[in-house]
């Protein structure tokens, strides 16, 4: 199926050179006396890299990605391979670690994620924006350390290490957001 430019939005997922894109951004250019020419920000889903392409014309059209996305839960992990199981037919699968990604750091056992796939094959795992996660170790915060409230280090249940207020302690539940990897609440 194809699209024109007027059917482009932030998070389409475009074929350009049998890879499959994910646009970032887009714009249209238009000079005097030119033709106009069509600017598209994407991201690869296969390579996670990120580039501009331009397309000269005003009747542009693109190709959509045969790209599908399930619902599905993580089960655990046997060291090598990440066992997903299908929530429409409750099939489990094993996915390797390279598929999962940078988003490994946020994932807990029986977490509900999203498994993207393109041609029937697995390409990627996305979390939600926001999570919760339980926080293991983190050294005391002392009493009067800073005028305006500072930080310190804690490591989470995942392994994740990112800075806390210093209010925050071993066992209390925080919530992150996935996609800056920062503390967002205390949840508990």
């Amino acid at each position: 199926m194809t699209i024109s430019f007027g059917d482009l939005r932030r998070g389409v997922t475009l074929e350009i050179d049998g890879q499959p894109y994910e646009v970032v951004e887009y714009a249209r250019q238009r000079m005097q006396q030119r033709a106009p020419v069509t600017r598209i920000k994407v991201r690869n889903l296969l390579s996670g890299a990120v580039s501009e392409r331009s397309f000269p014309g005003s009747e542009n059209t693109f190709k959509l990605a045969d790209v599908e996305t399930k619902p599905c839960q993580y089960l655990y992990t046997d060291g090598e391979f990440y066992y997903l199981m299908d929530l429409e037919t409750y099939d489990q699968f094993p996915i390797t670690k390279d598929k999962i990604g940078d988003v490994l750091s946020f994932l807990k056992e029986e977490m509900n994620v999203e498994v993207v796939y393109y041609k029937g094959q697995v390409i990627a795992v996305k979390v939600p924006t926001f999570v919760e996660l339980k926080v293991a170790t983190s050294p005391p915060g002392l009493k009067g350390d800073t005028a305006q409230g500072g930080t310190k280090p804690a490591t989470l249940e995942t392994g994740l290490t990112l800075n806390v207020p210093l209010f925050i302690s071993e066992g209390q539940v925080i919530k992150v957001d996935t996609r800056t990897g920062e503390y967002v609440e205390r949840v508990t």
